[in-house]
């Protein structure tokens, strides 16, 4: 579990020359994570490729697990840096579409932070040691898209903007994590984005109803006209049988 002894770092380095040799740690952590995967990295094969003493990574890492939690944890906060940079200069005067071009563009860019590593985080390491750090990440991820939210209140049709976020989040990650793991160009290709783009607008948007109809369904709506009955021919001679003409009217004239 998250912050037990096993999960956490035995102490934190204070010197220069103490966080250099972390820093040299980890760094040889990534390399044999995303060179042999998680269950062929250990604390002996880490420390050579450190050129450190296994005692030196015992000083600061009592075991694997807490060294790849560490790991975990600076590569999400290196994910949030990029978002929230890329969040904090979203212009709330440009157009939803620039907006949330924005927004996907920005999530794509952190999950892009060393995508190989990331791919071993999601698909190697157990899920129970990743998930709570995993889920405060898309929590932080929906409060800044919240407050992209909250900015274009006026113009987007959902009214509860904190399932809006979740589906928004969750929406992109899905298909960030899946270019990430099985498609790592498409994180490179505008092409991905302005579909994903689409797809977002066209929850966001307030759908319209043209006031014009077209032709057809103006013709459509039409009555159908009614048929005339023909009129029965009126007869020149009036039942008296004298003849004489009818005028229109239905007034009988008298021949002279």
């Amino acid at each position: 579990m998250p912050g037990s002894p096993a999960m956490s770092p035995r102490k934190l380095p204070k010197q220069e020359r103490a966080r250099a040799t972390v820093e040299a740690i980890l760094t040889a952590t990534a390399h044999i994570l995303v060179r042999d995967g998680f269950d062929a990295a250990c604390t002996n094969r880490i420390a050579a490729k450190a050129g450190v003493s296994i005692g030196s990574l015992y000083q600061y890492f009592p075991t694997k697990e807490a060294l790849v939690a560490a790991l975990l944890e600076r590569h999400v906060n290196d994910m949030l840096a990029v978002a929230t940079t890329g969040l904090s200069g979203l212009d709330s005067k440009s157009s939803l579409r620039r907006q949330t071009r924005t927004m996907i563009g920005t999530m794509f860019a952190a999950h892009a932070v060393d995508p190989a590593l990331h791919r071993v985080f999601m698909e190697e390491m157990p899920r129970g040691r990743r998930l709570p750090r995993i889920v405060e990440m898309g929590r932080a991820f929906e409060a800044l898209a919240r407050d992209s939210l909250d900015q274009n209140r006026a113009r987007i049709r959902p009214r509860d903007l904190g399932v809006a976020a979740f589906i928004l989040v969750q929406a992109i990650e899905a298909l960030a994590h899946a270019a990430v793991l099985h498609r790592p160009e498409m994180l490179e290709r505008g092409q991905f984005v302005d579909e994903i783009t689409e797809l977002i607008v066209r929850y966001l948007t307030p759908e319209r109803r043209s006031s014009r109809r077209s032709t057809r369904e103006r013709a459509s709506s039409r009555p159908c006209p009614r048929k005339r009955r023909a009129r029965p021919a009126l007869s020149t001679e009036d039942p008296s049988g004298r003849a004489g003409a009818v005028h229109r009217s239905g007034r009988e004239v008298e021949r002279s």
